[in-house]
């Protein structure tokens, strides 16, 4: 796992910055939720996701000032908070991805179809998009007339537009393909995934100062009591912070930290020999070498 953030800075300043990307993401459902005074069509869909963020939102500034106090339990549940919603946030992406191309498909198609705007959310889309539906598609109209005639009595002709290079030109209701290949539509793509990546980078740096926290807890405590056992004797593993002996395993928080340690028990706190070293704040910890 990552020892620091884009090579010369420390994790605790890599943690921060991420938990700030995702507080100013989490700030944009207040913008989408007043959209609703508006009068702005929402889909049950985006609905749940403003919701969803502002319940992030809040956990998120309850654990934040904790990075700089480096609590194990509050480090460990930012964490968790980081990754999940990034699987959720990963879900919402692809449901309203699949609506944008449906739409773009839909206004790209000469068959458009006629059971309104498809996929969750795309009649807000279709609305904000800049999309324009004219009556009659054409490349260019002629006034037909006569010199006698008068201006008011020309007729105007129009010349059916050619179907521009990857508009969908077959019968049927435009499919998720038609929109994706568009070049708006790689566009949109490239720029998911390459966001995505970032985000995937950004939560594995938050794990990874969650655990330097954690680890460096229980060295402090190995240090300040050197006759306690501190490993499991039959698994191998490191003792959990969160353990009933120690004060960080009382009450509801004691419980919900245990919960958070399991998954990943090994992870989080390593084996015996994976045991760090170093007390002093802001140092690296490094595992021991094994005995030759």
């Amino acid at each position: 796992m990552f020892q620091s953030f884009l090579v010369f800075m420390s994790l605790r300043t890599g943690a921060s910055l991420a938990t700030l990307t995702l507080l100013l993401n989490k700030v944009s459902a207040l913008y989408g939720l007043l959209a609703l005074l508006t009068s702005l069509h929402l889909s049950p869909v985006q609905l749940s996701m403003y919701i969803y963020s502002l319940l992030v939102l809040a956990v998120i500034t309850y654990l934040a000032p904790h990075i700089r106090t480096q609590s194990p339990f509050h480090c460990l549940a930012l964490a968790w908070v980081y990754a999940i919603d990034t699987v959720v946030n990963a879900g919402y992406t692809v449901v309203f991805a699949v609506a944008w191309f449906l739409v773009l498909a839909q206004h790209q198609s000469q068959n458009p179809s006629q059971d309104g705007t498809p996929g969750a959310g795309g009649v807000m889309i279709n609305d904000t998009a800049g999309f324009i539906s004219p009556k009659y598609n054409v490349s260019h109209v002629e006034l037909v007339g006569t010199a006698a005639m008068d201006s008011s009595d020309s007729i105007a002709v129009g010349s059916p537009a050619v179907a521009a290079a990857g508009m969908n030109t077959t019968p049927g209701a435009p499919m998720l393909s038609h929109g994706f290949l568009q070049p708006e539509g790689i566009t949109s793509a490239t720029v998911v995934v390459v966001l995505f990546l970032i985000r995937i980078y950004l939560m594995l740096i938050v794990m990874s100062f969650a655990r330097e926290v954690l680890r460096r807890h229980m060295s402090r405590i190995q240090h300040d009591a050197t006759t306690l056992q501190v490993h499991d004797e039959k698994s191998g593993q490191a003792q959990t912070p969160f353990s009933e002996r120690y004060t960080a395993g009382k009450g509801w928080k004691g419980r919900l930290g245990r919960a958070m340690v399991k998954p990943g028990r090994r992870y989080w706190l390593g084996a015996e020999h994976e045991q760090v070293d170093g007390l002093v704040d802001g140092s690296r910890y490094l595992p021991e070498s094994r005995p030759i």
